[in-house]
């Protein structure tokens, strides 16, 4: 019985990490568009036609 609860302890300690490493991804991709996006409007003045 012992063996079950240190199993699922395992699992969601793995499953909690992988969780908070997700959305630090999502959060670093989401500031680095954001930041881009304004570099692009920045230099929108820029561009000729």
């Amino acid at each position: 019985m012992e063996k079950i609860y240190s199993k699922l302890n395992s699992v969601g300690i793995s499953n909690l990490v992988m969780g908070i490493v997700t959305i630090a991804v999502g959060v670093g991709a989401g500031v680095l568009m954001i930041v881009n996006g304004a570099r692009l409007l920045k230099s929108k003045k820029d561009i000729l036609f």
